[in-house]
């Protein structure tokens, strides 16, 4: 594509230096520029694009796009804008010729909920006879292909490369986790969503928007976008999870009709008679005034509401009830969300991703409702991270359970014993607190299964899928589930 073409209608201030030219792809590490290539020099949180405009141009850049007063070589188109992070969402959609345009988007986003939401979604469209796309914090996927994760949502270039090759491939709808990071980067930007799902919102990235007012506003972005500037043919939905206390201002930002869902009246989507056991919850919804019983094999009383969140979008799709029936009760679980390491013991082994205080909580009394002896969890907090959540997480882990082991997450370049001291300023505001500190993640998890006996539940918390700890700016491989089984497999032997 031509610069002219792919620039023109989008908000630049100014090009120069160079003549017209064919653009072959956009890049925005410079890295990863070939020749021909758009260069747009981001400026980030631990490093700006702006120092590597040199690299790229020795690279082949024909162009690059700048926000500051850098100078180019002669030859190479600059291109300034005012925001070069905004101007890479709009270049890249002109450039993959829109691909959002072309499919069903639906976006999930909230604190807590957003990848099992994703899969059952993604599976009720797969029932229905669709080909989907799934972009999420576990996998990507098209059709039954599995692609690498980099972002809970990709940045705004790989997102829409990435949407670009789901249309080249016949996908017909994408179900895609949104970030809160997403939305105020731009990363979604020119992404037109036909459905948006509010699952709730607790304390998490503080560090990054400040306070809850700037997280919530971030995720308000997400249904304040449904319907506006439309391409697509087709309804709008926003799914509102209306018993969370944020649900009015999440639906005050929405032009489009709202579905509601719940444990409690209004909600428009009921779940009643709801049964919790430790291998999968029930519960009875109306749809289009047709009773629908579900028997589903996740457990927890959250699952019942991103069951009913998934539902909720088949019924906006006009998807029989029936194949929303049969596709959530076929979804044996989701990596990493309360899975259980089952060894053959007497007592049982959770591994859950749950790290915000509302996950934790939640892990937790589903854990309790299912522990017929003791409740142990093991859990740490990840570094270079929201602060504040840590004491909070630790006054919880403390009360809800006969014992707690604290331990390392992630440290990444953050002291892991100052984030352990961070979490016991709250485990030690709890009277009678039973905790012990291993700060080794391996020791903490093989101390926790040995201590435990018949009837007991160990909840091994904060990773769930990941395979993976940050300890500086290294990754080492490191996977709870696995650790979990290989303490099962010494003690059991």
């Amino acid at each position: 594509m031509l610069l002219s073409d792919l620039l023109a209608g989008l908000p630049v201030l100014e090009v120069s230096q160079a003549p017209d030219r064919r653009i072959q792809g956009i890049a925005y590490d410079s890295r990863r520029v070939k020749p021909g290539f758009l260069f747009v020099a981001i400026k980030g949180f631990k490093t700006n694009g702006h120092l590597y405009v040199a690299d790229a141009v020795e690279r082949g850049a024909g162009a690059v796009a700048v926000q500051e007063d850098v100078p180019v070589p002669e030859g190479v188109a600059r291109v300034l804008v005012a925001d070069t992070r905004e101007f890479l969402a709009l270049v890249a959609a002109r450039f993959y010729d829109y691909p959002a345009r072309k499919m069903k988007m639906v976006g999930v986003t909230g604190t807590n909920g957003k990848t099992t939401t994703t899969n059952l979604i993604n599976a009720i469209y797969r029932e229905h006879g669709l080909k989907t796309g799934l972009i999420g914090t576990i996998e990507n996927r098209i059709g039954d292909r599995v692609l690498p994760v980099e972002h809970t949502t990709p940045e705004s270039a790989d997102l829409q490369q990435l949407l670009a090759e789901m249309a080249g491939e016949a996908v017909q709808a994408v179900v895609m986790e949104v970030s809160s990071h997403a939305l105020v980067l731009h990363r979604v930007q020119e992404c037109e969503f036909d459905t948006a799902v509010f699952t709730n919102i607790t304390q998490d990235h503080l560090d990054f928007h400040g306070d809850m007012q700037e997280y919530l506003r971030a995720k308000g972005l997400l249904f304040a976008g449904l319907g506006r500037e439309a391409h697509k043919q087709g309804p709008k939905h926003a799914i509102i999870n209306s018993d969370d206390p944020a649900a009015e201002e999440i639906i005050k930002a929405c032009r489009v009709p709202v579905i509601t869902y719940g444990l409690r009246p209004p909600a428009g989507l009921l779940a009643q008679n709801v049964r919790v056991t430790a291998r999968g919850v029930s519960f009875d919804v109306t749809v289009n005034g047709e009773n629908l019983s579900l028997h589903l094999r996740l457990t927890g009383k959250f699952n019942v509401y991103n069951a009913l969140a998934a539902v909720a979008a088949g019924v906006a799709d006009n998807i029989p009830p029936a194949t929303i029936k049969k596709a959530l009760e076929g979804v044996p679980g989701v990596p990493g969300r309360f899975e259980l390491v089952d060894r053959g013991q007497d007592f049982a082994v959770v591994v859950d991703y749950a790290h915000t205080p509302d996950g934790l909580e939640n892990v937790l009394s589903t854990a309790r409702e299912i522990t017929a002896g003791r409740l142990i969890t093991v859990f740490g907090c990840g570094g270079d991270r929201d602060r504040a959540k840590r004491p909070l997480m630790g006054g919880i882990a403390v009360r809800m359970s006969d014992l707690a082991v604290v331990t390392s997450d992630n440290p990444r370049t953050e002291d892991p014993q100052q984030i352990i001291e961070d979490i016991l300023a709250g485990v030690r505001k709890v009277d009678g607190a039973n905790y012990t500190v291993i700060p080794d993640r391996r020791a903490a998890i093989r101390q926790a299964i040995r201590d435990a006996g018949p009837g007991d539940v160990v909840v091994v918390a904060g990773k769930g899928h990941e395979t993976y700890q940050i300890i500086g700016d290294r990754r080492f491989h490191f996977d709870d589930r696995e650790e979990a089984a290989k303490a099962l497999g010494a003690d059991l032997n």
